[in-house]
């Protein structure tokens, strides 16, 4: 392999970030098809259920009256070889006439897992693996974890002032957000790429937020409510929309005896309750965290108020930060102070892969957990 091998790979692995927020719980895939030195073909997966990324560049060469027969193929992650929602990817290469295939990491899913690449090489296709594969491995970092541990992809993301406050005081038609329409915007489409969307009660209580993305392009992510004594009030909206998107309200046993009538016009809407209890008095976070991954939760999006995010950070269950900073001091007109909670944190954590960005006056500062 060469520099030119890495820089068409590089490309393929840039396009395969227009399919985050849309292929989900699918991986995102990009595909450069190269023929004596020259890009002929590209394609990346679009949406989940739609063709995947390989057949898209073939069908590029095509529409470019280009045959692909004797060309090069960089695709992000090893072509599938089994059927699913669409055909073998391993069959439309190997009918293309592809002559060399390089491919950055293997897909560690039990279907795949090197046998996309044993068909290709059966086929007598030239295949090289390993290309730019610590950059595939985290382009798609939610979907490895889940598909080797079984295990949700925990992001955490809030909006704050410069002085740390993640709310006004005062609500008003001019002080309901922090962060401005962009920001919020962004937000959104982060919603669209996780499975389940995650708040405590005093979130649902102050803000009666829907937690549904907007727009939804058909994506419905189950909505969960760590409610440990079960107070969410029945006229919230949460409760009044359960055909929106799912609802999970996490509590305890206690709670579910205590308030069992409650309980029971809760579950009549169609919401599910599910009794996690621990060693304290709140929901036990490892054990939800456990059953959303057994019911294929992939990814969850933390957006609670600081005491939930510090609670997700001190017993070492997060991913994955997204914060938005905007532009503003706060001062005596800011409330839900970030600061407090955190305070409870028995060390720095730091960030990798962090990226800077942008929206309008707004900043958003993103990155993995090390450690």
């Amino acid at each position: 392999m060469n520099g030119q091998d890495e820089k068409f790979m590089m490309s393929a692995l840039k396009l395969a970030e227009k399919g985050i927020g849309s292929v989900e719980p699918n991986p995102a895939v990009g595909c450069f098809i190269v023929k004596a030195g020259q890009l002929v073909g590209k394609g990346y997966h679009k949406k989940f259920g739609g063709p995947h990324a390989e057949v898209n560049a073939i069908d590029d060469c095509r529409n470019l009256s280009v045959k692909p027969e004797g060309a090069t193929m960089y695709v992000t992650l090893e072509p599938c070889c089994h059927e699913g929602k669409t055909g073998p990817c391993t069959e439309a290469i190997i009918t293309a006439g592809l002559a060399r295939v390089v491919v950055a990491t293997l897909d560690p899913s039990p279907h795949a897992s090197g046998k996309g690449v044993e068909r290709l090489r059966q086929a007598g296709i030239d295949v090289e693996v390993g290309l730019c594969e610590e950059q595939a491995r985290q382009l798609n970092a939610p979907f490895f974890k889940h598909t080797t541990t079984g295990k949700c992809w925990v992001v955490l993301k809030w909006a704050q002032s410069l002085d740390g406050r993640l709310a006004y005081a005062q609500q008003g038609p001019e002080r309901r957000w922090i962060s401005n329409e962009l920001s919020r915007k962004d937000a959104h489409k982060l919603r669209r790429r996780v499975g389940a969307i995650l708040v405590g009660i005093n979130t649902v209580l102050a803000d009666d937020c829907m937690l549904t993305p907007r727009p939804s392009k058909g994506k419905k992510p189950l909505r969960i409510v760590l409610d440990s004594t079960l107070k969410i009030p029945l006229k919230s909206r949460l409760l009044r929309t359960p055909k929106a998107s799912p609802i999970l309200i996490c509590t305890r046993q206690a709670a579910l005896d205590a308030n069992a009538r409650h309980a029971e016009r809760i579950a009549k809407r169609g919401v599910e309750l599910l009794a996690c209890d621990g060693s304290s008095e709140a929901c036990d976070l490892p054990l939800l965290l456990d059953e959303l991954g057994r019911r294929g939760v992939q990814q969850v999006l933390v957006e609670g108020g600081p005491t939930v995010l510090a609670s997700f950070l001190k017993q070492g269950l997060a991913d994955e930060v997204c914060a938005y900073v905007a532009p503003k001091i706060l001062g005596p007109q800011g409330a839900v102070d970030l600061a407090g909670p955190m305070a409870s944190l028995a060390d720095e954590i730091g960030l990798a892969s962090v990226e800077v960005k942008a929206f309008a006056e707004d900043v958003r500062i993103s990155g993995c957990l090390t450690g």
